[in-house]
């Protein structure tokens, strides 16, 4: 039985708490590089600490993907982990730039670490439910459109959070200094308005975004079969994955690869490569102004992603998901590339174009292809283990990224920002050959019986 179209506003009312999850994302990803840097971490040990985001995000998704597809109580069936998620993030963004008034030294620096695990598991919590409620309520033909959504929202507010700190210090003249060890006002202030926004927004999707209750959600998506293995059923469900996860698991594997490296070495990379500062510099003036133009430029290329992100249903319905998802991400590998021609700060802007085409199709073409291939009643516990295809890349890049800066780029990040783009268009180039049946690609070019 085909589920009922939504309306334009339920779809985004239904998504509209991506917009606080990615406002404190990109808060993460815009400063905690800096953050560790300025409690002592060295560059080449920079990708170990940024291991905890997706170690704990393979961990945390499919046991909460697992739950969700069988909870239901007042608040509904994705909502209590969203809230829960959020409450623990809200702790985390109050406290993680505050760690070096708890301790000082490496004592701080592994406080932050901690902090920030605290931050990415509670990030997980609250966003993997978001993808499966997405495919519980959508019929197949909006999916691509409920996707399109949530990048809209996930890129403004990763623009708002990216370009927070910049816009405190420039616009409302909150100090960006503070002494070796300490983290400047102007990032402090920023992660206390994020943790007021990231649960403002996610309160929008609780009070007004609807779900199926049990009876109903059956009639759409068939009689779930029971299970007494409990967490053992994930890697049963593993194991029987859908070929179309299968294949897309390597997509996956190339992207991430590279969204992590440009994460965890975009700060260290321009403040040599760009600014011409010394690779053991973490903590001047000028280290910290190379930071708030990271996190302009990543506002850029969210704020790419959310409008490229209004027109990928229209691009996918006209060529296909599998040629939107390979062009789109051939931008972002050779924007990445581009980075190393760059000579001023503002040139970076023009690859972060490419960039954004790419984030935009990462976060929604991937999902909207698989959503059709996965079996009723494991919507939440498939979109949990397709985070694996996620997390194993980044935690092989972290174990291997800085030493790889250290040893073999001597410290000079920006080779591996380069070596981020090669992997980008290795994506574009394994995503042809996924399996979509409903890519509109395959519909045309299928015999007629």
């Amino acid at each position: 039985m085909e589920k009922p179209r939504m309306s334009f506003w339920q779809i985004w009312n239904m998504s509209f708490g991506f917009l606080g999850i990615q406002f404190g994302f990109a808060l993460q990803n815009g400063n905690a590089t800096a953050i560790l840097q300025n409690f002592g971490a060295d560059i080449h040990h920079l990708s170990w600490y940024w291991l905890i985001a997706p170690i704990t995000g393979m961990i945390v998704q499919p046991i909460i993907g697992h739950y969700s597809d069988s909870t239901w109580n007042r608040l509904g069936r994705r909502k209590p982990y969203f809230l829960a998620g959020t409450i623990l993030c809200c702790i985390a963004l109050v406290l993680l730039p505050n760690s070096g008034v708890f301790l000082a030294g490496k004592s701080a620096l592994l406080i932050g670490a901690g902090f920030l695990m605290i931050m990415d598991a509670s990030i997980n919590i609250a966003m993997e439910p978001f993808r499966a409620l997405v495919a519980d309520n959508l019929p197949d033909k909006q999916r691509t459109l409920g996707f399109s959504i949530q990048t809209v929202l996930i890129g403004i507010g990763a623009v708002i959070g990216s370009w927070l700190p910049w816009v405190l210090a420039n616009w409302a003249d909150v100090s960006s200094s503070a002494p070796k060890g300490q983290v400047a006002d102007n990032v402090i202030y920023a992660f206390y308005i994020g943790a007021i926004v990231f649960f403002g927004a996610i309160m929008v999707t609780i009070i007004f975004a609807k779900e199926y209750p049990p009876a109903e959600y059956e009639k759409f998506h068939g009689k779930p079969q029971k299970s007494s293995k409990g967490i053992r059923e994930i890697f049963s469900d593993f194991g029987k994955m859908p070929k179309t996860m299968k294949q897309l698991g390597l997509v996956q594997f190339f992207s991430w690869f590279a969204l992590f490296g440009m994460w965890v070495f975009t700060t260290p990379a321009i403040a040599h490569h760009i600014y011409k500062l010394p690779v053991d510099d973490t903590s001047s003036d000028e280290f910290r102004k190379a930071g708030n133009w990271v996190g302009i430029i990543f506002g850029v290329y969210n704020l790419v992603s959310a409008i490229y992100a209004i027109f990928l249903p229209a691009i996918a319905r006209t060529i296909g998901r599998k040629l939107t998802h390979a062009i789109s991400l051939t931008c972002g590998g050779v924007g990445l590339i581009s980075m190393f021609f760059a000579t001023t700060p503002e040139m970076l802007i023009f690859s972060m174009i490419g960039v954004g085409i790419a984030w935009a199709s990462i976060l929604s073409m991937p999902y909207a292809i698989l959503a059709g291939s996965i079996p009723a009643g494991k919507i939440g516990v498939y979109m949990g283990i397709f985070n694996f295809f996620i997390t194993i890349p980044q935690i092989i890049n972290g174990i291997v990224g800085g030493p790889i800066v250290h040893s073999i780029y001597n410290d000079n990040a920006i080779y591996a920002i380069v070596m981020s783009g090669v992997f980008m268009l290795c994506a574009a180039v394994s995503v042809i050959y996924v399996h979509d049946d409903g890519d509109i690609a395959a519909i045309k070019t299928k015999p007629i019986a």
